[in-house]
């Protein structure tokens, strides 16, 4: 696992970006719809945990591809439960909230700790890729429920959750609230905030977006975190012994 630093939240932030617009380009632009993209996406995070997990050390690019392999084929699941399935935003990030929270419960029952400093074995690693792909599927559901349900719009929306990360970053320098607490919040928060960013880019005009062509969103957005996974310091977390 990565060095949790402000590296680390650029690129994330970058990277659930780019899983909405990727997830929606092979959705809606090639016409694959929402469940053999959920099915293709979720066979290409499966294949990069799978290498994820035999890695010996640290890798980079290996890490990071398997992050956009998560944001995208939560982009693509989260669309088909809303969507296909019916069950609305709301509905949907109800349902993915206790997923996340149950997840959560059962890796610390099992595992003791929920810490990233403490993922260093495949049991723990399972737990924390489960963890990761159910939040970055609820954060598109919550992104979408609060741009399109609430109102807000894409811009609003992405206002709305950059200010909660803002004090969640407050909290985490003023106060004394568990850093492992923090540290989810914020994993989550910033799903929504990429998936209200990637529509406000790709989205049409006369629908409060700018109308970029979605492969070329992703393309731009691909190279920016490449170029920034190559250029930014990148290593192994701290490791914990529980």
């Amino acid at each position: 696992m990565p060095e949790v630093t402000a590296g680390f939240w650029l690129i994330k932030i970058l990277a659930t970006t780019l899983g909405e617009t990727a997830g929606d380009a092979a959705t809606m632009t090639l016409g694959l719809g929402y469940l053999l993209g959920s099915i293709g996406f979720v066979a290409v995070l499966l294949a990069a945990v799978a290498l994820q997990m035999r890695a010996s050390r640290f890798h980079p690019a290996l890490y990071w591809t398997t992050i956009v392999a998560s944001t995208t084929a939560g982009t693509t699941l989260a669309d088909f439960a809303t969507r296909s399935v019916g069950i609305g935003y709301a509905g949907g990030a109800l349902l993915l909230l206790v997923l996340l929270v149950a997840a959560l419960a059962v890796w610390r029952a099992a595992m003791g700790a929920i810490s990233v400093e403490t993922v260093h074995e495949p049991k723990a690693e399972t737990f924390y890729w489960i963890t990761i792909t159910l939040s970055q599927t609820l954060g598109t559901a919550l992104g979408d429920w609060l741009a399109d349900d609430g109102g807000f719009g894409y811009l609003g929306g992405a206002a709305m959750f950059g200010a909660a990360l803002c004090v969640l970053a407050i909290l985490y320098r003023t106060t004394a609230i568990s850093r492992t607490s923090l540290f989810w919040l914020a994993f989550i928060l910033t799903r929504p905030l990429g998936a209200t960013v990637g529509d406000f880019l790709d989205k049409p005009a006369d629908h409060g977006g700018l109308d970029v062509s979605r492969p070329l969103a992703s393309v731009l957005l691909a190279a920016v975190i490449v170029t920034l996974v190559a250029v930014l310091p990148q290593r192994a977390g701290r490791r914990l012994a529980g």
